[in-house]
């Protein structure tokens, strides 16, 4: 029944004050009322939706992001205020503890644990005391060789229906790096509150061991708060990047700060839409990064002991993918994606041994290379771009580039895909794709999982789904084979996991999780 204008609740002033107060009620008054046009009531419609959310999300911290594809949101609750309170709360208990643990130590006269590295940025590698743990292992972006293939052992393949056991869980902060793992520790880099903090976890419980801070917050409406770049570890110590470009090379054991420099300020560079994402690789006596700037100074190598800079090399714009180290071509040198090119980089000076042009809307390279074999690499991009299978190969005191085939059937937008027994495996935007690497035919195509991660073990690949869903996949050509897929984070999860002596690593803004999937 329409209401009357002319009554009280039918009034202007009453559809205004219930509009503003309570958004609910004022939606029914509005679409109620009598002698209002229906273009009128769709109009005004949108502002009362707007206060609406806007209300949910005070009250009961409803947080809308949007998906991959910018055009559909993610909705989870999350109130960042309690959350890093919480997360506050919980890191000074944690050093509470540490410090009287190591008051007890001290009373008994035992030496200090976990304190690893040295002390001055000067001294070469520190030598590692001896450790229960393996050999570090999972220490670069998508593993030891960036290629999201973990192969230190097999895996446990017969999930149960609700998924592997979940060891632990931790609450942390924003941003979409991954972790890398060594010594029992496990380091990522987060956004809390203001700061962007580089971390160390337990491997065995999850909990904090230490954090080193600075002020900075990188904010992108399309994509998401926080820093992005997986830090890399390496003989003891850990070096981080930052959205915004502080680079810091840390003792590991400790967190203290051995050296540090700002990749964009040294080199004139602007940072890129959605911030600073490439991981610094070590090469050598070398850490190489990627800032981007111009005159020379798109890629660059540091000394890893004291942050002094070995060379600068290049003046492309900078992309999202991280710098590979490979033997390829005939030669040992450094592979990496710029804006608009994939090229060889000679590691002595960085000078262009060779490259092959990839264009892409927005200058979006955000996935990296697959090496196949000592001549041929597979590459991808989203944004409709596709994929490519390049061939290169030395030719007097030159290389030749020739393209084998190029097309649209796999569509890596910011996740990398994996090669297995001659096939990829990855994500044509959110639909999983497998390809025959040799002839680019598609095999098959099916399963939605969003625009998230995909790494392979043990024959199978195992897809964190954009839902924050694991996803275990039988790694063949013939046919998708889903196995299980069980829920193991909430909200959205862009962040790549990663896998150590048996534990599955999972991340995304607001949560970390380990799962044991170790073989029985």
């Amino acid at each position: 029944m329409p209401l009357d204008r002319n009554t009280w609740y039918g009034s202007g002033k009453a559809l205004l004050i219930f509009s503003v107060l309570l958004p609910p009620v004022g939606f029914v008054l509005l679409w109620g009322r009598s002698g209002t046009g229906i273009f009128k009531k769709l109009l005004m419609t949108v502002p009362i939706l707007l206060l609406g959310v806007f209300y949910f999300h005070l009250i009961f911290g409803i947080r809308i992001e949007l998906e991959g594809s910018a055009t559909r949101p993610i909705v989870s609750i999350h109130k960042p205020e309690r959350h890093f309170d919480a997360i506050e709360k919980d890191r000074a208990e944690r050093k509470v503890k540490m410090v009287q643990a190591a008051s007890v130590r001290a009373e008994k006269g035992v030496a200090p644990q976990g304190v690893i590295g040295s002390k001055l940025s000067t001294l070469p590698d520190p030598v590692l005391p001896p450790s229960a743990f393996p050999r570090p292992y999972w220490t670069d972006f998508r593993g030891p060789n960036r290629d999201g293939y973990y192969w230190e052992m097999g895996i446990l393949t017969d999930w149960p229906v609700d998924g592997p056991a979940e060891l632990w869980r931790q609450k942390v902060g924003g941003g979409y790096a991954s972790m890398v793992v060594a010594e029992g520790m496990i380091f990522t880099i987060e956004q809390r509150r203001d700061r962007e903090v580089v971390a160390a976890y337990e491997l065995e419980t999850g909990q904090e061991i230490w954090a080193d801070s600075w002020q900075a917050f990188f904010q992108e409406t399309m994509g998401g708060d926080g820093p992005r770049a997986t830090p890399t570890w390496h003989k003891g110590r850990l070096y981080a990047l930052g959205a915004m470009g502080e680079f810091r090379c840390l003792d590991a054991g400790t967190g203290q700060v051995l050296w540090r420099v700002n990749i964009l300020e040294d080199n004139g560079a602007e940072n890129l839409n959605w911030g600073m994402a490439a991981s610094p690789l070590i090469v050598d006596d070398k850490v190489i990064v990627l800032p981007g700037g111009r005159s020379g100074k798109s890629v660059v190598a540091y000394d890893k002991l004291t942050g002094k800079p070995v060379w600068k090399s290049l003046s492309d714009k900078a992309a999202y993918a991280s710098p590979m180290l490979v033997t390829f071509a005939g030669r040992r040198q450094i592979l990496a994606v710029s804006a608009r090119r994939v090229m060889g980089l000679a590691i002595d000076d960085g000078s262009l041994l060779w490259d092959y042009e990839w264009n892409t809307a927005y200058d979006v390279n955000a996935t990296q290379p697959i090496l196949l074999d000592e001549n041929r690499i597979f590459i991808s991009a989203g944004y409709g771009h596709g994929a490519a299978l390049v061939e290169v190969r030395q030719e007097g005191s030159g290389y030749a580039v020739r393209e084998v085939w190029k097309n649209n059937r796999m569509k890596n937008k910011f996740t990398s895909s994996v090669l297995f027994e001659g096939h990829i495996y990855g994500l044509d935007e959110s639909i999983l794709v497998c390809l025959d690497v040799t002839t680019g035919e598609r095999k098959w195509k099916a399963g939605r999982y969003g625009y998230g991660q995909v790494i392979l073990a043990d024959g199978h690949l195992i897809v964190t789904a954009e839902s924050g869903e694991v996803v275990l996949i039988r790694a063949t050509p013939e046919r998708h084979e889903e196995l299980v897929r069980f829920s193991a984070l909430k909200g959205k999860t862009w962040n790549n996991p990663a896998i150590v002596g048996g534990r599955l690593l999972v991340r995304n803004t607001t949560q970390m999780a380990a799962y044991d999937i170790t073989s029985r």
